[in-house]
């Protein structure tokens, strides 16, 4: 990629769950167009990896990402379809809480009632269990009396992994070309277009779609480098009682928040065949990091920690020692809602990247907007809810920085 390279019209920049869209949907749309990553994509350095993820169609978040939820799940069948690949599993998703308890976070607020809210607007079935009929139905799971279920059956989990590679597939099918190992050190408006300068050379495109993820706020420089907050992340696998392993293997996906802290709350998913175990996670925003900077082991006492708060007493048949724990990255706005929206100091650099811990279930309908509002100029989901103008930031030099 030495040198002054024309043959791009638009080039996208981290090529995770929204940018292996956005590549994918440009280049099925016939635009030459150049993803960039400075790993292999898909990896674990990021925030795509680790097997699972959870996927919904009402959305407790809020209401304006029904619909990129609906239009994901049809585009992962559609991939599927082009691709023999196994990407949705709807095994059913279950949300465990209580209705009227509200949350003091920016997010989540009345969880359970949003989504219940959600369903009845958007047509999406559902059942709601009382704690008796989750015991009952799910004897994997142990909720309080006063607890509440909510099931969609049309709920589930993705493997992202695999559905990074077969978007990466396509694009390159579709004509894309793919640049792995390479750094994006800076992006400047020249002219009409922009010039992303990396560790392999110096490429001219008219737009560049950033989705860089924890790498972002480095590289788009203000307003977003006080907007972005990069989070460590660990999920665990906790071993499966032998007597409970047809339970946990016919399980739905879960979430569960106990307590109307925002922190208090943690989800899960089946036994994956042949595994043996299940795979848990709980989030936390407290601590800011950065990819060079973050601790990548797990300590024991975490795994630790995780049981004791979370599993024991709630979880029937999951062993207390975790079978192992990976870390991965979530980057967070102000809201923990998304940002997509054209960087404030050049109008040709669209910024879709962060998903604040909830963005995969949505990407791929996330990737198509992007790749409509790149080519025709808007999208046909309405993606104002994520703009960058309802954040107060001071308007300073917006520079971009390093990407490395």
């Amino acid at each position: 990629m030495a040198g002054h390279t024309p043959g791009w019209d638009v080039a996208v920049v981290g090529l995770g769950a929204m940018g292996s869209a956005a590549l994918y949907q440009l280049a099925k749309q016939g635009v030459r167009v150049l993803g960039i990553d400075q790993f292999t994509p898909p990896h674990d350095r990021g925030s795509t990896h680790g097997e699972t993820r959870i996927t919904r169609q009402a959305i407790g978040e809020g209401a304006a990402y029904v619909p990129l939820a609906l239009r994901s799940n049809e585009i992962w069948r559609e991939l599927e379809g082009e691709t023999g690949e196994r990407l949705l599993k709807q095994v059913g998703c279950l949300i465990i809480g209580r209705m009227d308890q509200a949350t003091n976070g920016p997010i989540r607020t009345s969880f359970l009632a949003t989504t219940k809210r959600a369903a009845e607007d958007y047509g999406i079935s559902h059942e709601i269990h009382g704690a008796d009929q989750i015991r009952a139905r799910y004897p994997q799971f142990m909720p309080q009396d006063g607890e509440i279920g909510y099931f969609e059956p049309g709920g589930g989990y993705l493997d992202p992994e695999r559905c990074v590679a077969a978007q990466l597939r396509r694009a390159q099918d579709f004509g894309a070309d793919l640049h792995f190992g390479t750094n994006v050190l800076s992006l400047t408006g020249v002219g009409n277009g922009v010039q992303i300068t990396t560790s392999q050379g110096i490429v001219h495109v008219s737009k560049v779609i950033v989705s860089a993820g924890p790498w972002a706020p480095e590289l788009l420089g203000a307003p977003f480098d006080r907007l972005l907050s990069p989070s460590r992340q660990v999920m665990h696998w906790f071993p499966v009682a032998q007597d409970m392993t047809s339970a946990w293997a016919n399980s739905p996906v879960f979430i569960w928040a106990p307590s109307a802290d925002p922190k208090d709350f943690f989800y899960g998913f089946p036994s994956l065949p042949g595994s043996g175990s299940m795979k848990t996670a709980g989030e936390q925003y407290d601590e800011v990091t950065t990819p060079q900077t973050v601790t990548r082991a797990v300590d024991p006492a975490e795994p630790e920690a995780m049981y004791r708060a979370y599993l024991r007493g709630r979880l029937r048949g999951v062993g207390s020692e975790s079978i192992k724990s990976l870390t991965c990255l979530y980057t967070v706005t102000p809201d923990s809602h998304f940002l997509i929206d054209w960087h404030p100091e050049n109008d040709r650099i669209l910024v879709v990247s962060p998903c604040s811990g909830h963005g995969f279930k949505h990407s791929a309908a996330v990737g198509e907007a992007a790749a409509q509002v790149i080519v025709e100029g808007q999208s046909q989901i309405d993606l104002s809810p994520f703009a960058l103008s309802r954040f107060r930031w001071s308007h300073e030099s917006c520079n971009c920085k390093a990407y490395s």
